[in-house]
C-alpha cells in the first residue's frame, strides 16, 4: 500500500507550512488515473495526523476525472483508464488531466491574541 507513504509526506507537507498552527482542513485533489485510492489515503490520514497539528482535520478528496487529447483529429475524451481509443479510432492520446496529486488548499485555526 503506497497510500501510506504519499499520506505521511502529505501530512508532513502541510504541517510543515501550518509552521505549527493547528490545521482544522485540508483538500487534496487526486486525478483517477493516478494509481492513488483516495478511500486509502483517507483511511491513513486519521492514522498518520496522530500526534501532529493536523489531528482531527478534516480531509476532503476532489476526484479529477481522467481526460486526454488525439493527437489525430484532436478531439478531448475522458478516460477511466491511462489508455483509450478515441472514436476516430486513434490510440495516440496526450492526457491533459488526470494524473495530479495535489495539496489544493489547507485551513488553519485563526490565532487571536
Amino acid at each position: 500500500m503506497h497510500e501510506l507513504g504519499i499520506t505521511q509526506n502529505i501530512v508532513a507537507i502541510v504541517a510543515e507550512h501550518a509552521k505549527g498552527t493547528k490545521v482544522k482542513r485540508v483538500i487534496l485533489e487526486i486525478g483517477k488515473l493516478s494509481a492513488i485510492m483516495p478511500d486509502a489515503i483517507e483511511f491513513c490520514f486519521d492514522i498518520c495526523s496522530q500526534g501532529t497539528i493536523l489531528q482531527g482535520a478534516v480531509l476532503e478528496i476532489l476526484e479529477i476525472p481522467g481526460l486526454a487529447r488525439c493527437r489525430q483529429c484532436g478531439a478531448e475524451i475522458h478516460l477511466e483508464q491511462p489508455f483509450g481509443i478515441c472514436d476516430c479510432g486513434s490510440k495516440l492520446l496526450d492526457l491533459i488531466a488526470g494524473e495530479e496529486l495535489k495539496i489544493k488548499e489547507i485551513e488553519i485555526e485563526e490565532v487571536c491574541v
